[in-house]
Order: C-alpha cells, then sequence, then structure tokens
C-alpha cells in the first residue's frame, strides 16, 4: 500500500473528522480558529473564546470579526482572509497587534491556509495566532531581536531608524531588510507601533492623561498621538482606555 493511500484510509477510518481540534487545546498560548469565505467565524479553541470574552463556541459560531474587534482591525483581517481564499495561498507568520489574555494590546504571529471543499474549491480559512517571542528567539533572525528589544526598552521616545539600527549591530539598509523579510514591517512601523503598544498599556494600566501619556511615549502632542493609535487600532486613545476598562 502507497503512503498516500494509507493516510487517505486512516484519516476515513476516523470517527469523527473534527478530531484533529482536539490538540490545539493541549498547545500553550496558540490561539486556533477557522472561518468560512463569507468571514463568519465557524470553530475555535477554547483560549480564543476566553480572548474573545465569550464562554462557548455556541457563541462564536456564526460571528464575525466586527463583534470581537474594532471596526478597523476586523476589516484588516478579513482584507488578508480574502487574500488567502481568492489566492489558494498561505498566509505565514504575519506579525499583528491582538488583544492578549489580559485584553491588552501585544504582538502576535498569525498563519492562515485555505480551507477546500471535495471539489477543491476554497470556502474559507482557517489559521492559528500565537505569541512573536518564539519566532523572536531564533538564531537567524537575531539582529531583528536586539531591534525589537531596543524599541520596547525606549518606547518612551521617537527613536531614529540609524539607532534602532547601531542597536542592532547592522546598516539601516540591512536592518530595513532584515525587518520586510521576518516581520513584514519597516523600522518607522516597529518603532511605533511598539510605543503604541506601551501606551495602550498605560492607557488601561494607569490613571495619567492621555496628553502625558502621549509625550511619555514621544508623541509630540495629544493630537498626533490620537491620530496615530486610531489609524492602528481602530480607536481613540480615550475610547480604547474605556472600553478595556469596561
Amino acid at each position: 500500500m502507497s503512503s498516500e493511500r494509507l493516510q487517505a484510509d486512516f484519516f476515513a477510518r476516523m470517527a469523527d473528522p473534527q478530531a484533529v481540534r482536539e490538540i490545539f487545546e493541549h498547545l500553550p498560548g496558540v490561539f486556533f480558529f477557522v472561518k468560512d469565505a463569507h468571514g463568519r467565524h465557524i470553530a475555535a479553541n477554547s483560549v480564543t473564546f476566553a480572548r474573545f470574552g465569550i464562554q462557548t463556541e455556541r457563541e462564536l459560531i456564526g460571528a464575525m470579526d466586527e463583534k470581537f474587534f474594532p471596526e478597523e482591525w476586523a476589516k484588516a483581517f478579513r482584507a488578508d482572509d480574502q487574500k488567502v481564499i481568492r489566492s489558494g495561498k498561505p498566509l505565514i507568520n504575519r506579525l499583528e497587534l491582538w488583544y492578549n489574555e489580559q485584553r491588552t494590546l501585544d504582538w502576535f504571529l498569525t498563519t492562515k491556509l485555505p480551507v477546500h471543499d471535495k471539489r477543491g474549491k476554497v470556502i474559507g480559512v482557517m489559521g492559528i495566532t500565537r505569541r512573536d517571542e518564539e519566532r523572536m528567539r531564533q538564531h537567524d533572525v537575531r539582529e531583528v531581536t536586539a531591534a525589537v528589544q531596543h524599541a520596547r526598552q525606549h518606547c518612551d521616545r521617537n527613536l531614529t531608524i540609524g539607532e534602532l539600527a547601531r542597536a542592532a549591530g547592522v546598516s539601516e539598509r540591512h536592518l530595513h531588510r532584515q525587518l520586510r523579510a521576518t516581520l513584514g514591517l519597516t523600522p518607522h512601523e516597529l518603532l511605533l507601533r511598539t510605543r503604541i503598544q506601551s501606551a495602550a498599556e498605560a492607557l488601561v494600566k494607569t490613571s495619567a492623561p492621555i496628553s502625558e501619556i502621549a509625550i511619555a511615549h514621544g508623541f509630540c502632542d495629544q493630537s498626533a498621538f490620537t491620530q496615530q493609535f486610531r489609524k492602528r487600532t481602530g480607536m481613540t486613545p480615550r475610547q480604547f482606555r474605556v472600553r478595556n476598562r469596561g
């Protein structure tokens, strides 16, 4: 019997075709999801429920991303979904700013794969989301690791790309190439996202005025902070504070 036939026969004998989902209940820090071609959630593991603030899968099935995320985030997620559906090609390790278990912003890597029906038509996407630290620890991205760590350590000011490159021990051009290849980000976007992430945590964990948080994270004033924050989270800093404290 050929290996392909052996594999096909084994899966055909399984009593429950969804049994493979159970493994995702035992992978710490991994969020699993399945959505159809219309963007409706079909399945997920229990840690995904917790992140969405729901108790059971029943509350998830049929819901769109807008139920759980700000509108701009939902649009971005759907754009990626549709890219996978139209092309039939996977999206690997996309860096995204998502809610963690404490409902504050953190960085995660998302991989999405097309889901095919029996005739080969793409009918949806399935994927996993996990924290980015695992990738950051890999030996072949040590320069990116150094850049990310330096950005996080100095998120109280607007670092220059030159400073970031020197901290990583590479040229600006090389850093730009490495960040694009590894995270899909420019150095400027990395610095901006890092400051916004830290500022978002301050909005939730402290009672400091928004104007002070803006200055403390390298923004020239509250207006500039609000503009950049809303562009990447879909809400103003004040709306984010109210929603997450609630």
